[in-house]
């Protein structure tokens, strides 16, 4: 535990650096993490961004790694939906469709 809490002090101090190297601009990171731009700048500047505001960040500037970790989710949920019985045959789905007049 405490190596992880140690990975993200140095995350939280070195996102200025790890934002100025990505492609995206400030402007783009401040409208998806959805705050103003001085409590943008006044969080970068005192390491004081939340968890989730680090976490919406880190999706932004990864979008790579964020999309595998979200289809891995995908996948496991696909899974346990599929051992619970929680799920519809193709023929089931097909006559849906038609009931809804979509194919």
């Amino acid at each position: 535990m405490i190596q992880e809490i140690i990975a993200y002090k140095n995350i939280v101090e070195n996102i200025e650096s790890l934002i100025d190297k990505s492609t995206y601009k400030r402007n783009y990171i401040i409208e998806k993490v959805g705050i103003s731009s001085p409590t943008f700048y006044r969080k970068l500047k005192t390491h004081s961004f939340t968890p989730d505001e680090m976490l919406s960040i880190a999706k932004i500037l990864s979008p790579e790694e964020n999309f595998k970790i979200q289809l891995k989710a995908d996948i496991a949920q696909g899974k346990l939906d599929y051992i619970n019985g929680d799920y519809i045959t193709h023929e089931e789905m097909l006559a849906e469709l038609k009931s809804k007049n979509l194919i």
